[in-house]
């Protein structure tokens, strides 16, 4: 037979079923978005601090010491290729439309150095002509809404005020955006610095290490602080710097991942059970193109080129609709594209799924034998016992019979299940990332933030500022604060510690596991931070803070959103009176109702630095726009499962409708019937689907918790009243697509006969 024929057979086919073939291309597009958006993610997650590395030629090494290092000393430790700096630093306090930030203003010189060379994005660099210019890290710059021109004041340690002016914006590998990396940072001229901080006990010197293997940095940094001796503040490696930069886009793509490839499981059953039922009610035209002379390879080349175009185009529709979404929600944060190879597994993996899930039908399909006049019956078997139970309950005689049909066919029953099931395990899963979400809104205390402001005394004494604090009517307790790097045991790097409240009296942090620290050396550690050092809740670790040691035992383990969980969290009173002395900052925490806003606001009006503390769960906004893209995309999965096995319960059920007409049944009782047949599977795969979601949801999020070091103990099952609801809709949906062919084939005044 020639291949025209082939090919109109194929086109009449689609024409004849246009909505469930739309279903199957849109599903697998939206499944394709879903795995290039997640690959994307993931890569992009590591590829902005990659790309800014790279085109900076960064140091994989920061050195923070109190006085000027032995740079000959340090060039000759073994694996450092190159140094930057010494450069001076001093922090400030930065000044503009009305709020009050930390500054870090770095020295840097006004000709580019070979080793971390900041990238200019927006004005111009640092000229010695115009000494008030300063160039400004560009993510902080954005968040204060500053740009090339904009004058701003920064006041010194000395209480003294200066006018700067933003001269540009620049980026650089050496440091995470802000706010995930504070304070902010900007490159100034050595004698600029000079006016802002004129006391040489007031700056520290910070030193960048370039190295010919980025795995030695461990060994580099322990010999590098043994040569120093006792200098050492601390220290920041490339490793902290990429992990501040990919937190969030990790955690987003690792979801669109699970949703995705699971998902694309649930499209390769999908077109399965498709390319299956359209097989099923096409025998007899598939008898008579073989008696018309076509051959068992041409029908398999037949139903593989008419389904398997539907994947196709649906991948290509989907890959065109990710670099959309790439381009459009992500914008600037992706600096590198997806390469060439992940995108080709990508496509190459579901056209192979794709294939594999038709091939089988297609299979059978071309076995089928040249009988025209062969019958399409239905297998015969006994009673089934949901049809005994409905018997017994005296359910109307439509709604035993259609439990009777419903699993006469056990294995496309089973698809239709399981196909109906996975989809909506995957909604109860983002229902239930949903529901965490909204805890972390109503209840920030669970993640940490009992403290919805902070405030610092400024130019104000450390007591005056906490009576000011004390004296508002909403806060209701005022806990003091440092927060200072320390150098690990074996001083390969640094990691964030907090002193918050006092061993007597701690600051309410979520303790999961262990108990709260109650006396002086105690302390409670994130999930980050125990995996970091390979210690347990009981063990004790011994840190050096600005030179001092500090030997804390491990008491309880909290949630910690903040620094990867790398945080350890001790009263103030466990520090050493010069670092605990004045507090730092306070830490307010407001009477149940209280507007934060306000309050933040009379702060302010007496002179008080104040800050207002970020909700992981604003941090991860989008994840809610992308659960409601997978749902859909999900539910249009489950819809192609349902119309394929709508039609592929009426093609049982052609010989039987002239019969129950005859029997009395009125066109309702018909639909009842045909509905209940088709709506009991995907029935049963609902309810498995969303139990199956909501016993894994809280284990899955608290996986993802435990990786991402914030500690497991934050997943929320989805609430009683989401999970109904989900369960109405899909139920209601999965009977209404049904209803719909039902309907019409009950209301045919034409005896239905066999095709």
């Amino acid at each position: 037979m020639p291949r025209s024929a082939e090919l109109r057979w194929i086109r009449a086919d689609l024409r004849a079923r246009r909505g469930q073939a739309g279903l199957t291309v849109l599903a697998v597009a939206g499944i394709v978005t879903a795995l290039i958006v997640a690959a994307t993610l993931l890569e992009g997650g590591t590829n902005p601090w990659r790309g800014l590395f790279e085109r900076s030629h960064g140091a994989h090494i920061w050195i923070h010491s109190k006085d000027v290092p032995d740079v000959s000393a340090l060039r000759g430790l073994p694996g450092v290729t190159d140094v930057a700096g010494p450069y001076r630093s001093a922090p400030a306090t930065l000044a503009t439309g009305g709020r009050r930030v930390p500054i870090t203003l770095r020295e840097t010189p006004a000709a580019f150095t070979s080793v971390a060379r900041p990238l200019p994005r927006e004005g111009r660099w640092l000229d010695p002509r115009a000494p008030d210019g300063v160039v400004v890290e560009r993510s902080f710059a954005r968040a204060l809404g500053l740009r090339p021109g904009s004058p701003f004041t920064v006041t010194g340690l000395n209480g003294a005020t200066h006018q700067l002016t933003v001269a540009g914006l620049a980026e650089s590998g050496d440091q995470g955006f802000y706010p995930e990396w504070t304070p902010g940072l900007a490159w100034t001229l050595g004698q600029t610095l000079d006016v802002v901080e004129p006391a040489p006990g007031r700056t520290e010197a910070v030193t960048g290490l370039r190295l010919a293997d980025p795995a030695d940095t461990d060994l580099v940094v322990q010999r590098a602080v043994f040569t120093l001796r006792n200098q050492v503040q601390r220290v920041t490696t490339w490793r902290e710097v990429r992990a501040s930069m990919e937190l969030d886009d990790r955690l987003l793509g690792l979801l669109l991942a699970l949703f995705g490839v699971a998902g694309l499981v649930a499209a390769a059953l999908a077109l399965a059970n498709a390319a299956g039922g359209r097989v099923l009610t096409q025998l007899r035209d598939i008898a008579t193109l073989k008696s018309l002379g076509f051959t068992r390879g041409q029908v398999v080349r037949m139903l593989l080129a008419e389904h398997g175009t539907l994947g196709l185009l649906g991948i290509a529709l989907g890959v065109l609709a990710a670099r959309l979404v790439t381009a459009y929600a992500m914008g600037e944060t992706v600096a590198v594209p997806l390469s060439a190879g992940p995108l080709a597994a990508i496509v190459a993996g579901t056209a192979l799924a794709v294939l594999v899930a038709v091939l089988v039908p297609a299979w059978r399909g071309g076995r089928v034998p040249p009988l025209p006049a062969a019958p399409a019956a239905p297998p015969r078997g006994r009673l089934s016992r949901l049809a005994r139970v409905a018997l017994l309950v005296r359910l109307p005689p439509a709604l035993v019979l259609g439990a009777r049909d419903a699993f006469t066919r056990r294995t496309p029953a089973a698809l239709t299940a399981c196909g109906v099931a996975l989809p909506m395990m995957l909604i109860t899963i983002g229902l239930g990332c949903w529901a965490t979400l909204d805890d972390f809104g109503r209840h920030p205390e669970s993640v940490g933030q009992a403290a919805a402001l902070s405030i610092r005394p400024g130019d104000m004494t450390a007591e005056e500022a906490r009576q000011r604090v004390m004296a508002d009517p909403d806060v209701v307790a005022a806990y003091p604060g440092a927060e200072l790097d320390a150098l690990v045991p074996w001083q390969t790097r640094t990691v964030r510690t907090r002193a918050l409240g006092l061993s007597s009296d701690p600051y309410p942090f979520p303790v999961v596991e262990g108990r709260m620290f109650a006396d002086r050396g105690e302390a409670v550690a994130g999930q980050g931070l125990l995996d970091l050092l390979g210690v347990r809740v009981g063990d004790r670790v011994r840190m050096t803070i600005g030179g001092t040691p500090l030997i804390v035992r491990i008491v309880g383990r909290v949630i910690e959103p903040e620094q990867d969980g790398e945080v350890l969290s001790f009263g103030v009173d466990s520090l050493a009176a010069k670092d605990a002395l004045p507090p730092r900052f306070y830490a307010l925490v407001l009477r149940p109702g209280a507007d934060a806003a306000q309050v933040r606001a009379r702060l302010q009006e007496q002179g008080l630095e104040v800050t207002r503390a970020v909700n992981p769960a604003e941090r991860l906004a989008v994840v809610r726009v992308i659960i409601v893209a997978l749902v859909v995309v999900l539910a249009l999965i489950g819809l192609a499962n349902l119309l394929t096995a709508s039609a592929l319960g009426l093609r049982d059920h052609v010989l039987d409708l002239a019969v129950l007409k005859a029997m009395g049944l009125t066109p309702r009782q018909v639909t009842a019937t045909l509905v209940t047949a088709a709506g009991l599977p995907a029935a049963v795969g609902v309810v498995a689907g969303a139990a199956a979601g909501a016993f894994w949801s809280r284990a899955l999020i608290d996986l993802e918790g435990r990786g991402s070091g914030v500690g497991a103990g934050i997943g929320r099952a989805p609430t009683p009243g989401m999970l109904a609801a989900a369960l109405l809709i899909a139920i209601g949906a999965a009977s209404l697509v049904a209803l719909i062919p039902a309907r019409r084939a009950a209301r045919a005044r034409v005896p239905v006969t066999a095709r």
